[in-house]
């Protein structure tokens, strides 16, 4: 807020609260750059409305601090809302091709400016996560299991043997032995582990447990 605002803001308060205007022009010049200093970064119109707000439920004067208190709080949850996402396409005025980023840090910061004082609404993108749909999301999540890029799973392939040849059975449109439980008396491997001879793994899988994850597969389709 302005400094020259101070006064307008003082002479409507004083509408509903004659005590907080000082009438002292000496004492009301020091209230003026009192309240600046604490209102700088409070938008006049909230100030106003946060004013009003108090009187609908308390008798007391209102204080500078309680109008800059409720604006830090609201700036807060703004920008705590705010997933801050730079969506390239919202900015037509930046060039991508910018050697240094003054740009787009210029743009990035005018975004996250427009948020905190409410001129522009928080991208929300992560409320999936915490609204109705949020125990759908962490099912479709698990079912998806962790991503990993390509480049990198090829790099990793030979420390993963056994992920690797599960991919590459699933891909082939051929049944996974690891998942369903081997259903042979003397292995009895749950789903997702190796079957095994004698405490140790195999490297290959029972019959009757290939067998049953053909016919679920089968099932399945």
């Amino acid at each position: 807020m302005k400094p020259s605002e101070i006064p307008q803001l003082l002479a409507e308060i004083a509408l509903a609260d004659h005590r907080v205007r000082r009438t002292d022009p000496i004492e009301l010049r020091a209230q003026i750059a009192m309240w600046a200093g604490i209102l700088a970064d409070v938008p006049y119109d909230a100030a106003v409305r946060y004013a009003h707000e108090h009187y609908t439920k308390s008798t007391w004067p209102i204080l500078p601090a309680d109008i800059a208190t409720r604006w830090t709080a609201a700036v807060a949850d703004r920008l705590g809302r705010h997933t801050g996402t730079f969506e390239p396409l919202a900015h037509p005025e930046v060039d991508p091709d910018d050697q240094y980023g003054d740009a787009y840090l210029a743009a990035l910061k005018a975004e996250r400016r427009a948020v905190a004082t409410g001129h522009q609404p928080p991208n929300e993108l992560r409320a999936i996560t915490a609204g109705p749909a949020a125990e759908e999301v962490d099912k479709r999540l698990k079912q998806m299991g962790a991503y990993m890029p390509p480049a990198i799973k090829e790099t990793l392939a030979e420390f993963r043997p056994d992920a690797v040849e599960r991919e590459r059975l699933i891909r082939s449109g051929l049944a996974d032995p690891r998942s369903v439980p081997c259903p042979w008396a003397a292995c009895r491997a749950p789903s997702g582990q190796r079957c095994r001879t004698n405490g140790r793994d195999r490297h290959d899988y029972h019959p009757t447990r290939i067998d049953a994850a053909t016919a679920a597969l089968r099932s399945a389709a």
